[in-house]
C-alpha cells in the first residue's frame, strides 16, 4: 500500500506562485499514476491535474490550464504541482492521489478512480 504526504501549501497573494509536493512511499513509484484534486470550503472535491507513470502525458482541468503544471521526479518518488498566477478561487485543500491503473478518459478526473489519498495541504490565495 502506498502512502502519500503532501506539503508546500500556504498563504499567497493573488498572482503569486506555490509548488506543492507529494512524497510517496510503500510501493514502486513508477507503478502508479498520480493526480491532484482540491476541495474548496463547502464544495465537493474536484479534479485538478493528473500524470502518467513516466510523466509523458498530463491532464488538466480547464480552469488551471496554462497556470498549473503537474510533474514527477521518479528518482525522488515525488509528484509536484507548480501553481502560478494564483487566483482567490484557487483557495482549497489540495490532495494528492495515486492509482496503479492506466489513466483513461472519463476515469482520471474521477476521485473514485484513485485508490490512495494523502491528508491534504491548505492553499489560501488572498485578493
Amino acid at each position: 500500500q502506498v502512502q502519500l504526504v503532501e506539503s508546500g501549501g500556504g498563504l499567497v497573494q493573488a498572482g503569486g506562485s506555490l509548488r506543492l509536493s507529494c512524497a510517496a512511499s510503500g510501493r514502486t513509484f513508477t507503478n502508479d499514476r498520480y493526480a491532484w484534486f482540491r476541495q474548496a470550503p463547502g464544495k465537493e472535491r474536484t479534479f485538478v491535474a493528473a500524470i502518467t507513470r513516466y510523466g509523458r502525458t498530463q491532464y488538466y482541468t480547464d480552469s488551471v490550464k496554462g497556470r498549473f503544471t503537474i510533474s514527477r521526479d521518479n528518482a525522488k518518488n515525488t509528484v509536484y504541482l507548480q501553481m502560478n498566477s494564483l487566483k482567490p478561487e484557487d483557495t482549497a485543500v489540495y490532495y494528492c492521489a495515486a492509482v496503479d491503473s492506466p489513466l483513461l478518459s472519463g476515469d482520471y478526473s474521477t476521485q473514485n478512480f484513485y485508490r490512495t489519498w494523502g491528508q491534504g495541504t491548505q492553499v489560501t490565495v488572498s485578493s
